[in-house]
């Protein structure tokens, strides 16, 4: 999550601090500064068609790795104790390798065959929580001698077994899952489910998927919590304070060299305070001021504790589909892992259109988001199969890079998908990876959960916060995925039916939060009524870019599906009276989709390789595949822009009678 804390403040490491101004929006002020800086820090250097020269598609493409480096190696740190792991980091460098290759291989169908955008894939945070919840069951907990360092014996057959069979009861779920996740993509089910899914459901979901993780993070942090701040101070110290510091670098260009400034605290935060912490503890280690003794405070923070993984992982190691044998499956972890499913596809929908803003393409069609969540699903399905004990999903953190390094180019993910393949294979690079000492993976997470619960939060910038609505909805669902899995992990047999399957999945998805708070939130939003006092002061001042779409609100010009949720004449009809768009946050919300119609550049972009849809497989029938790329979208575009100009005057204004005219 480096980049987002800070992805957002320098469309460019090279730009200068006070450009960041132009992304604050504060009324007339703001909307003035937007159109100052627009022409000249919206335009990437490298658009999504772009090919850069090969040594900077191989440069980004490092930094993308790097990137989201720390989301990587993240997941399968988290899951080690409760696969009990945690006295094995050998195999938890299998882990990682495995993780790196699936992540790779998954970026290079999204980019080749999915959206088509320049985002990476990797794996998610949303199947964690479901993950965590299905290992808690009774059946799947750890026994207590895997806790104990002496009584492992990591190459015993009993020892192999017990993580195996955890890890093929996830691979099981997770297989499933994406088939439902590639179901609802290839069937356009996407754009039907995101009608009903606001902010309201997006904000306490994202959030959960955090919070519960609290504990995991002051456990290793408990560790040694001198080091585990000291790592903490150092990312906030390049993240906030150190970001617009830049760093002379040396560049060559033909026969002559200069020095040219470069963010290095902002592009890279997290990477350089995990390696000066790591540096840290293993000073202390050299110099014996970390206690040797095993079972004294501090000693995980100790780096010879896990020294000998390095000498024991191979050189090259082929991560191969069932390499933990075959994949098992239970009602109960199936449920789970769709509740992180759904949370994974809406997440991926918003990461579509904030990354083809980025890299300056047209917002995606509805084919190119349906084929996304798709492809998505079946990344998630090799990842089962290939035994990372997680899904995949599109980084956010990636999205966010580009805005920094203003190069949207395809070349440069495909350069970062290889490179993660290469790193996947390199049975070192893994093993490098999984001696990383406690506390500082704990000062990590503190840092790094706290963000993904403040991005889960900002969704609520779509929505009338002044309403007593919308602020009962927020609170009661996040309060209740707190409150309810924690009641259930301690009162477990108060919900036995006799039905040991039922059983199990009730208490995989009560002790979900994120399943919790985002059902509530998506309950609550779309039955609680609204106040019509307090209806349109979303209007009065509008948070973003938009402001003259909203205007057409009042006078009547929205597309008839949404006259029909609110009138102009002040009244909400239908026997519900739902809250309205705008409380709701859903009428900007659902703009990005309106904006998603295809035009000739959206159909450049988009569309499949190597003449797809276009030169070859042009049957009448594939036009009705929700997924496939449509034909003739320039001339319908052409066509839309000339009966807009019909009822225009000649300044551009909106003619009186708009208000009564229906296209």
């Amino acid at each position: 999550m480096s980049s987002a804390i800070t992805g957002w403040e320098h469309p460019d490491p090279l730009q200068r601090a006070d450009d960041g101004l132009n992304c604050h929006h504060d009324g007339q002020g703001g909307k003035k500064a937007r159109q100052a800086g627009s022409s000249s820090s919206s335009q990437p250097t490298y658009s999504v068609l772009d090919v850069p020269p090969w040594y900077l598609c191989i440069l980004l493409g490092i930094q993308h790795f790097l990137t989201a480096l720390g989301g990587l190696v993240a997941v399968p740190l988290i899951l080690a104790k409760d696969l009990c792991l945690q006295h094995d980091p050998l195999t938890q460098s299998y882990l990682i390798s495995t993780i790196f290759f699936v992540s790779g291989l998954c970026t290079l169908l999204q980019v080749f065959l999915g959206v088509r955008l320049p985002i990476l894939q990797g794996g998610t945070f949303a199947f964690v929580a479901p993950s965590l919840a299905m290992l808690s069951l009774p059946a799947w907990k750890c026994p207590e001698w895997t806790f104990n360092a002496s009584l492992v014996n990591t190459s015993s057959p009993e020892f192999t077994e017990e993580w195996q069979k955890r890890i093929r009861e996830l691979q099981g779920a997770i297989m499933v899952a994406s088939c439902v996740q590639m179901l609802v993509g290839f069937s356009g089910l996407i754009g039907f489910l995101m009608r009903f899914i606001g902010p309201l459901t997006i904000a306490p979901t994202i959030s959960l998927v955090a919070l519960p993780l609290f504990d995991s993070a002051g456990s290793n942090a408990g560790v040694h919590w001198g080091i585990a701040a000291v790592t903490i101070f150092l990312i906030v110290l390049f993240s906030q304070y150190l970001k617009n510091v830049a760093v002379p670098v040396p560049v060559c260009g033909g026969k002559k060299c200069h020095t040219s400034k470069f963010y290095l605290f902002q592009v890279f935060p997290v990477l350089l305070a995990l390696c000066l912490s790591w540096l840290l503890c293993f000073v202390l280690t050299v110099t014996n001021a970390l206690p040797t003794a095993p079972t004294a405070y501090g000693h995980l923070a100790r780096t010879d504790t896990k020294g000998n993984v390095l000498s024991q992982a191979p050189w090259f190691r082929f991560p191969y589909p069932g390499q933990w044998g075959l994949p098992t499956i239970s009602l109960a972890g199936v449920f789970g892992i769709i509740a992180g499913v759904i949370s994974s596809m809406v997440e991926s929908v918003g990461d579509y259109y904030a990354c083809a803003r980025l890299v300056g393409a047209p917002p995606p069609p509805r084919h190119a988001v349906n084929r996304g969540i798709g492809i998505e699903g079946l990344g998630c399905l090799l990842a089962g199969a290939w035994g990372t004990g997680n899904g995949t999903t599109s980084y956010s953190e990636n999205v966010g890079a580009l805005g920094i390094t203003r190069v949207g180019s395809r070349m440069v993910m495909v350069a970062a998908g290889c490179l993660l393949l290469a790193m996947g294979v390199f049975g070192k690079i893994g093993a490098a990876f999984a001696t990383i000492p406690t506390p500082v993976i704990g000062g990590m997470f503190l840092v790094m959960f706290g963000v993904i619960t403040a991005v889960g939060i900002s969704n609520l910038q779509y929505v009338d916060m002044n309403s007593s609505r919308n602020l009962f909805i927020f609170g009661f669902s996040i309060y209740c995925g707190l409150a309810i899995p924690s009641w259930v992990n301690n009162n477990a047999e108060k919900l036995q039916t006799g039905i040991l399957q039922l059983d199990q999945v009730i208490q995989v998805l009560l002790t979900t939060g994120m399943f919790v708070g985002g059902f509530l939130g998506f309950f609550l939003d779309n039955t609680i009524p609204v106040h019509l006092h307090s209806r349109n002061k979303a209007w009065k001042d509008p948070p973003f870019d938009g402001g003259a779409r909203m205007v057409l609100v009042e006078d009547c010009s929205l597309p008839q599906r949404e006259l029909r949720e609110r009138p102009c004449d002040g009244t909400l009809d239908g026997p519900g009276r739902e809250g309205s768009l705008e409380e709701r946050g859903l009428l900007v919300w659902n703009q990005m989709q309106e904006d998603s119609e295809e035009t000739a550049k959206a159909l450049e972009v988009y569309r499949l390789p190597c003449g797809i849809g276009t030169k070859v497989c042009t049957s009448s029938c594939t036009q009705y595949l929700p997924f496939w790329p449509r034909l003739g979208a320039g001339s319908r575009e052409r066509g839309r822009n000339l009966l807009a100009r019909l009822f225009q005057d000649p300044s551009g204004a909106r003619g009186k009678g708009a208000s009564e005219t229906k296209l």
